[in-house]
C-alpha cells in the first residue's frame, strides 16, 4: 500500500499535474453557468503555506462551505487570467475530511498575478519593429562604425529616398469611404 504525497500550496507552479493536496475552504464565489448549463465556482483554499484559488464545477461546488476542509486528490494548476488556479480536472476527486480545525496561511495568496521581471541590466531593449523600416535600419548599420565618424543623414532625405523606392515597387490606389463609388446625387 503506497501513502499519498501531499502538495503545499506555496510549491504549486502553473504546468503540474496529478496534485494531491488538503486545505480549507475560505470563501465560496457565486455560481458561473456556462452555455452548458454547468456550474462552475472559484473558491479561495488554503493550507499552512498559502493560498489559492481552486475551481470547482457542479455539485461538488455547491456542496462545499467556508470552514469545510477538503481532500483534492489528482488536481492540477493553471494560469487563468494570469493568476495560479487549482482545478480538480475530469479525473480528479474532492472530498470533505473535516470541518474548521486546520492552521491555515492566507497572508501568502498565490493567485494574485504575479508582475513581470524587470528587464536584465545590460539587456538590449526588446526589438518592437515590425519590419517597416528595416531597409534604413540596415542601411545605417552598414556604415563604418568608427567612433565619431559615423554621420546621419538629415530626416527628410532619408524619408524621402525610402519613399521613392516605396513608390516605385507598389501600386496604391485611391478608395472612397461610403457606399460603394456613390457620388453626388446618386445617393440614398
Amino acid at each position: 500500500m503506497s501513502s499519498t504525497e501531499y502538495v503545499q500550496i506555496k510549491d504549486l507552479k502553473p504546468g503540474m499535474k496529478n496534485i494531491n493536496a488538503i486545505f480549507i475552504v475560505l470563501e465560496v464565489g457565486l455560481p458561473t453557468l456556462t452555455k452548458e448549463a454547468r456550474e462552475v465556482r472559484t473558491l479561495r483554499v488554503a493550507d499552512a503555506s498559502a493560498s489559492v484559488n481552486l475551481s470547482v464545477w457542479d455539485e461538488p461546488g455547491a456542496l462545499l462551505q467556508p470552514g469545510d476542509i477538503v481532500r483534492l486528490t489528482r488536481g492540477y494548476a493553471s494560469l487563468w487570467r494570469s493568476a495560479l488556479t487549482l482545478y480538480s480536472g475530469k479525473s480528479g476527486d474532492i472530498q470533505k475530511v473535516g470541518e474548521f480545525c486546520m492552521l491555515f496561511n492566507e497572508q501568502v495568496n498565490m493567485s494574485e498575478p504575479q508582475p513581470t521581471p524587470p528587464p536584465a541590466v545590460n539587456a538590449p531593449p526588446p526589438d518592437r519593429t515590425n519590419g517597416a523600416h528595416a531597409p534604413a535600419r540596415n542601411m545605417a548599420q552598414s556604415q563604418p562604425s568608427t567612433p565619431g565618424t559615423q554621420q546621419m543623414q538629415p530626416k527628410n532625405e532619408r524619408f524621402s529616398q525610402n519613399n521613392q523606392e516605396h513608390n516605385s515597387k507598389h501600386q496604391h490606389k485611391t478608395y472612397v469611404r461610403g457606399r460603394g463609388h456613390q457620388r453626388g446625387n446618386n445617393r440614398r
